[in-house]
């Protein structure tokens, strides 16, 4: 089937070489294999558009292209290849080497990156229980290097269409210094990044007033971060290509996330269960009563049996924290506390006189109920109890 190079660069029939070569370093930074590692069909995509910037930059090639399609193009359509596509990548770089930079692979040594990477950030995000528990959705503004719009990240007057760009004098555009020793030992070969171009094989002759020749100025990005529901304080999310933009056209560094959780005002977690500190009065621990006690999704009401002990834990099943993996769900533990008054008036105090010596308010440590100490009954939810 009949490539339509047109459509491959995404340009009307009628672009300008302006519109091409623009299109051409998009789809490359693309489809570039360095950023799609995990894509096996990335390589690919970036040969084809290096194929069709070959044959549309080139007016003759383009003329015929136009005329007759791919077969006007012969044996030969791209470069004195074959009109099937680059055959190796180093070819694209070697061919396009004004689109990428630089130093070309020379002498079986690896491609130099056009430019210098950004920095990595670091952000913290602070997260309720409650947007914890149900997962969240946060689009946060975040300061950081970004590419400078005048020169299109290249750090040059005019941008990638501008003739700004000559090879390094110092190291003939290899990036690197060699200094060759020789010693009764042998021949020693010191390589070194080229101090004046900083490695790039390339420097500008006219940098952008913007930027100052960085490609990249000081700015504002808004973000989207997907939080799914289960993390916990000290986890991180780590979102590609979304930290400091590059020098020069470099690739832009990473974000990380870090998880924050907020204090809450009635719960405290412990791994995917929380804890809610009930507070009865003794007529309330003592005759039994229903209560409502919040949740992370609204209030909820809670039935106490009459003679609730003090540092009894009730749970309520599947109301807390999701696990992160989406294998289960925690719960919410209810410690009751009972309340002893501490002023009483005389009215009172003569109530509580007559039932001093009553044989029901007598601690009965042999009680069923009350013979479980506070940690015996913790130990006893945790392996399964009530």
């Amino acid at each position: 089937m009949a490539t339509d190079y047109y459509d491959v660069l995404d340009v009307d029939s009628d672009a300008s070489q302006k519109e091409i070569k623009k299109a051409y370093r998009k789809k490359a930074m693309e489809y570039h294999p360095d950023r799609n590692p995990d894509d096996p069909d990335a390589e690919q995509k970036f040969k084809r558009a290096a194929q069709a910037y070959d044959v549309l930059s080139d007016p003759e090639k383009r003329k015929r292209y136009d005329r007759y399609g791919e077969a006007g193009l012969g044996q030969n359509g791209g470069r004195g290849r074959s009109a099937g596509g680059f055959q190796d990548i180093n070819d694209i770089f070697d061919a396009f080497n004004d689109i990428f930079g630089g130093a070309a692979r020379r002498q079986g040594r690896s491609t130099r990156r056009r430019g210098r990477p950004g920095s990595d950030l670091r952000i913290t995000l602070p997260l309720t229980l409650e947007e914890i528990a149900e997962g969240t959705e946060k689009n946060i503004n975040i300061r950081k290097f970004v590419a400078c719009e005048t020169c299109d990240g290249t750090g040059a007057k005019g941008g990638m269409d501008g003739e700004n760009y000559v090879m390094c004098p110092k190291c003939d555009g290899t990036g690197e210094i060699r200094q060759v020793s020789r010693s009764v030992f042998g021949q020693f070969v010191n390589v070194q990044t080229c101090p004046q171009c900083n490695g790039e094989g390339r420097i500008i002759e006219n940098p952008c007033e913007d930027c100052g020749g960085e490609g990249r100025i000081e700015g504002e990005e808004s973000i989207n971060v997907s939080v799914p529901a289960g993390v916990m304080e000290g986890n991180y999310l780590t979102i590609s290509d979304a930290g400091n933009a590059g020098i020069r056209g470099g690739l832009p560094g990473d974000l990380r996330i870090e998880i924050e959780e907020k204090p809450h005002e009635h719960f405290v977690r412990d791994g995917l269960d929380i804890f809610y500190d009930l507070y009865l009065s003794f007529p309330e621990a003592a005759l039994g009563t229903e209560v409502e006690v919040p949740t992370l999704k609204g209030r909820a009401r809670l039935q106490v049996e009459p003679g609730v002990q003090a540092g009894r834990i009730l749970r309520m099943r599947e109301r807390g924290i999701p696990d992160l993996n989406g294998t289960g769900r925690g719960d919410q533990m209810i410690r009751v506390h009972v309340w002893t008054p501490r002023d009483l008036d005389d009215e009172e105090r003569k109530v509580l006189e007559k039932l001093r010596d009553r044989p029901h308010f007598q601690p009965n440590p042999t009680d069923e109920e009350t013979e479980k100490s506070f940690f015996r009954r913790i130990r006893d939810v945790f392996a399964g109890g009530e």
